[in-house]
């Protein structure tokens, strides 16, 4: 199916994979711990690159004291760094998240911004975090297409893209605007427990006779 446009692709199929996916995963939902729009704004910037496990791990001990931008930039970039330092690419995040804290104080009286646009002129904040913490904090439908979300859905056939940017554009025209936030879940869950980077459990998955990647192999 390379290079074939989306309008060109089933869409029947997309509606299959996204209602057997829900009820593989019917609680499937944000992995990352929170409190605050600000926390899970902070934690998926601290997730590129990282595990949520690792994340969780780490905010833990961070949230507990620094969980508003007021608190955050009380810190030096160097004394940030050294309570991240476990994930990667430690330093840069650590001196975006207190740029972004220092934005959201002077523009935005300390709080998150609601509108996807305005997340992503943050720095360290991309198009996937805005949509992340616009959909799981103000209801927003979005897909935030990360890896899992990009390979899975490329395996399976239900987008085909070699950009995070064209996938997510595909998947919203693959699935109804009301189920964005929860397939972008379900994609995500799918790729963590059982479409794995590396070793596919394609013989336990229920979606292997829709898969590309099951039917090629």
């Amino acid at each position: 199916m390379e290079n074939i446009a989306y309008k060109d692709m089933d869409k029947e199929k997309s509606k299959i994979v996204i209602d057997k996916l829900s009820e593989m995963y019917p609680n499937a939902k944000c992995e990352l711990n929170f409190h605050s729009a600000y926390e899970l704004l902070i934690a998926t910037m601290m997730s590129a690159q990282s595990t949520d496990v690792r994340v969780n791990i780490i905010t833990e001990d961070l949230f507990e004291n620094y969980y508003t931008p007021e608190q955050m930039v009380t810190l030096s970039e160097e004394e940030l760094q050294e309570k991240i330092k476990s994930c990667g690419l430690y330093k840069s995040k650590a001196k975006n998240i207190l740029a972004t804290s220092r934005i959201l104080i002077e523009k935005y009286n300390g709080q998150v911004p609601k509108s996807i646009e305005e997340l992503t002129t943050l720095p360290g904040v991309g198009k996937k975090t805005a949509n992340v913490v616009a959909s799981n904090v103000f209801g927003i439908p979005a897909i935030a297409v990360d890896t899992h979300v990009f390979r899975v859905a490329n395996r399976i056939g239900i987008a085909e893209g070699k950009t995070p940017e064209k996938v997510e554009e595909q998947l919203m025209e693959a699935i109804p605007k009301e189920k964005w936030s929860d397939s972008h879940h379900y994609l995500i869950w799918h790729g963590r427990r059982i479409c794995k980077a590396r070793k596919p459990e394609c013989e336990v998955c229920n979606l292997k006779y829709e898969c590309n990647y099951y039917n090629k192999r």
